[in-house]
Parts: structure tokens; sequence; C-alpha cells
């Protein structure tokens, strides 16, 4: 009996390796793109298991082993360059902080989460330049707009559907914008902000749908907004940043898509990890929280911080714009191809047109 359970658990965890190659929208084959370090926790385990006390005796079991050998190495393969071991795609800042430095905050508050005064603790502990809070009504507008007399530059869209977004900001906001680029009650934020040397950055914030059955079923309207914003962000004249909940691991197609599309660089790459989603479950956690930019910035610090009752972890990005670092970023490039899978998402037909 025990040994049946360990070939048909061998099969269907290799089958959650697969599933991702059919590149459908639709959320069954979506999904398993997102705990691949599970997996390959799950693999490990498997495979010391079966050596142990199941070893292979028939040409089958010994399939199965191979395969089971060849999906670790896969997973290892993608899980990789988010180690420490990996190359970082993004370099340290070489200079000291300055007036080119710009820390962000980011955090999805969880909406009937109530514990607003243990993210005020955190800001007031980090001293971001820039707040991002999503998941935010008008409930946590009124206990967030305490921090206005620091952060007087503001953009705040509060809904009350899970897509609310606040904007606080301590440096000089211009060309703002509230869009919604896929559905009409999904927003997203687009501005400059003035850094204190008088560089001027675009900034994009967003929240798009997970594709999950009680949210959307289908990833389509997820992936064209994140791969509108990255063509955006590729014809900008200014420095850019991408922050928010993209709802999408850092390791998934769509997301390496994104960085080839919009050039824009990953800090955890390198570095880390750095899941910020589940906060409530340690074993399933992935980076769904993120923050990309040009190659004309370092990377001064990156930090996951405590959890404020919320499901995600907030996130801390201190970056440092200096073109010299251009050249020793290593900054994605996109195919042909990948330029024709994102024009194909990006004219996918939804639920809106």
């Amino acid at each position: 009996m025990i040994h049946d359970i360990l070939l048909y658990t061998s099969v269907l965890l290799v089958l959650t390796t697969l599933i991702p190659f059919i590149r459908h929208d639709f959320w069954v084959f979506r999904v398993f793109e997102f705990p691949r370090l599970q997996k390959l926790v799950l693999n490990v385990i498997l495979i010391i298991i079966i050596l142990c006390f199941s070893f292979p005796s028939i040409l089958l079991e010994y399939i199965i082993l191979g395969m089971l050998l060849l999906n670790i190495t896969y997973l290892i393969y993608l899980i990789f360059p988010f180690t420490k071991l990996g190359s970082k795609q993004i370099v340290g800042a070489i200079n000291p902080p300055n007036d080119n430095n710009l820390k962000v905050f980011i955090a999805n508050v969880f909406q009937e989460n109530r514990n607003s005064k243990a993210y005020l603790k955190l800001i007031e502990a980090c001293n971001p330049d820039v707040v991002l809070m999503v998941e935010t009504h008008e409930w946590w507008q009124a206990k967030m707009d305490v921090i206005g007399k620091d952060y007087p530059h503001q953009l705040k869209v509060p809904i009350d559907n899970t897509y609310g977004m606040l904007l606080y900001s301590k440096l000089e906001l211009s060309d703002s914008s509230v869009k919604y680029l896929v559905k009409k009650d999904i927003p997203s934020i687009e501005t400059l902000i003035k850094l204190p040397s008088g560089q001027l950055v675009k900034l994009f914030c967003l929240h798009p749908e997970p594709p999950v059955p009680q949210e959307n079923p289908k990833s389509t309207e997820r992936d064209k907004e994140i791969l509108l914003v990255a063509e955006k962000a590729k014809k900008s004249e200014y420095p850019v940043i991408v922050m928010g909940d993209l709802n999408d691991v850092a390791w998934s197609y769509t997301t390496e898509l994104f960085g080839k599309i919009s050039g824009l660089l990953d800090p955890r790459r390198g570095r880390g990890f750095f899941n910020s989603f589940n906060a409530k479950y340690f074993f399933l956690r992935f980076p769904l929280d993120h923050i990309f930019c040009s190659s004309d910035f370092s990377l001064s610090s990156i930090k996951r911080l405590p959890n404020c009752n919320s499901d995600h972890f907030p996130m801390f990005v201190d970056l440092q714009y200096n073109p010299k670092v251009e050249k020793l970023n290593d900054s994605p490039v996109a195919t042909e191809a990948d330029l024709e899978v994102a024009e194909e998402k990006i004219n996918a037909e939804t639920e809106e047109g």
C-alpha cells in the first residue's frame, strides 16, 4: 500500500511540473507555477523515502525514480537564480545613500485586517520616501491619512473590492493618473516622482487579479495588465520603477516575459526569494509582491518586513539612481518570439474587451 502511494505521489508531483508547460490561461495550468520551491522540497523527501524504504526493483520503478531526478534538476534550474548563489541582476549601490536614493515601502494590507497601527509603526521605523498600500478601502484611507503631514503628495483610490490603492510620497509627484488598463474596477497608478537630486522617475503601481477560481478562473486579465505596463515601461523616457502585488511569482513565465519586454531588473535575483505571501502559512509562501527597476538603478537594500496581521508581508526596497551602473547590470532582452507572445497576450480578448 505504501509502495503504491509513493509511486502515485511521484507521478502526480512530476505532473505538477509538466502542467505549466501548457500555455493555457485557465487557472489549473497557471497555479502550478507558484509552488516550485515547495515541489522541490517534496521531491527531495520522496527520493529519500524511496531510496531508504522502497528501493526500485522493476523497470517502471526505475523510470519513476529517473523522472523524479529529472524533475528535481529542472526545479533547481528554475529556482537557482533567486538563491544567493545565483548572479545578481542588479548590482549593489556603489555610492553611499545620497539625493538619488529612493526608499519604497509596499504592503498588501488584507482589506479586512484592522491592525493599521502596526503599519504606521513600520513606516515610521523604515522612513520610506514612498508608501504603496493595496487592498485598501475608505477605512484604510482614514487610518493611513495620519501620515499625510510627512507624505503630502498623495494619490488615493480607495475601493471596497480588495483592489483599492493608496500612494503616499514625501517627494513631489507630477503627471499623475489612475488607469483602468484591463477592467473598470481594477486601478493602477502612473506618476512621475522627483528625487531630491531633481531627477524624475516614472512610477507604475499595480495589483491585477490572481488566476484563482474565486477571483478569476483565467490569467488572461492579469497577464494583459502586467504586459501592458511592461510596454509602457520600455517606452518611458525616464528611469522606471514598477511595484505592487502582481499576483504572480518571480519565476513564472509571465513575470519573466514582463522582464524581457520591459527591460526592467528584479533585485531579488541573486539575493533570495523574499517570499511575501502567504504570511499565515510557512510552507505556502511565494514571492508575489514585486519591485522592478530600470538598469540605471543600483540596490542599496531589500528587506521583507514583519507581518502586520495581513496575509502578505510588507516589502522595503532602497534603490539608487546611477546611470553609470547600466553597463554592470544584467538587463533582460526580448527575442522576436517573446515579442510575439507578449503581443498575443496584450491583444487577447477579455470580459471587458
